[in-house]
């Protein structure tokens, strides 16, 4: 990996039930509590990866498949998207790390089509790692009385887990969907699945929030 810009990343498979850490946080995900956070699910951000590979290809099919669940049973679903062509000024250091990120370029910007946003969705427009941060996202939960929150899509062990780790300071409950999550390789995607279960969120795999859902 580079300085400045996204690494290739290579196939690997995602973990199991049996893989997942076992969370220090008691709670339980319910259905008239959560929200759904689709993370980051731009062409800009899944092109590092194999698209009919794990793991996004698994992780597509069931980032899809909390979605429709989600909205068949009146569950908010927020999406985080970057806007292209950032100044850097608004930038700021994520430019020392990452570059200058993308471009308004249609195989840049837009959310995977199959994953598309749907009349009675959230698109926040993401500024830093976290999804709460310059954003309405947790006021929007409040006033619809949800203090849950399921985070699916990338990366793992950046946006994903901040956002996860941001929600738990603000007494919102996060769920972590383990396999509707990618990261740069497995070490860094059970990374994140151990820091967050010891500190901030319930890992759970897609049929195990579906069932709860």
């Amino acid at each position: 990996m580079t300085a400045k810009g996204l690494p290739t990343i290579a196939p690997y498979d995602l973990p199991g039930a049996n893989e997942l850490p076992v969370p220090r946080a008691p709670w339980s995900v319910e259905r008239d509590r959560a929200a759904l956070l689709v993370h980051d699910m731009q062409h800009y951000f899944v092109r590092p990866y194999t698209r009919d590979a794990a793991p996004m290809l698994v992780v597509v099919r069931n980032i899809a498949r909390l979605i429709v669940q989600a909205r068949a049973h009146g569950i908010p679903v927020f999406y985080t998207a970057q806007h292209g062509n950032q100044d850097r000024r608004d930038r700021g250091l994520q430019a020392d790390l990452w570059g200058p990120g993308m471009s308004g370029a249609p195989e840049h910007q837009p959310i995977l089509e199959e994953l598309a946003p749907e009349q009675g969705d959230f698109v926040l427009t993401k500024h830093r790692y976290s999804a709460f941060q310059r954003s309405n996202l947790e006021t929007l939960m409040r006033v619809r009385g949800r203090d849950q929150l399921v985070v699916c899509g990338i990366y793992a062990h950046i946006g994903c887990t901040l956002t996860a780790a941001e929600a738990f300071q603000r007494d919102i409950e996060p769920f972590f969907a383990a396999d509707a999550v990618a990261d740069f390789s497995r070490e860094k995607h059970m990374m994140a699945l151990n820091y967050v279960a010891a500190t901030c969120a319930v890992p759970m795999t897609t049929d195990q929030l579906l069932a709860a859902l």
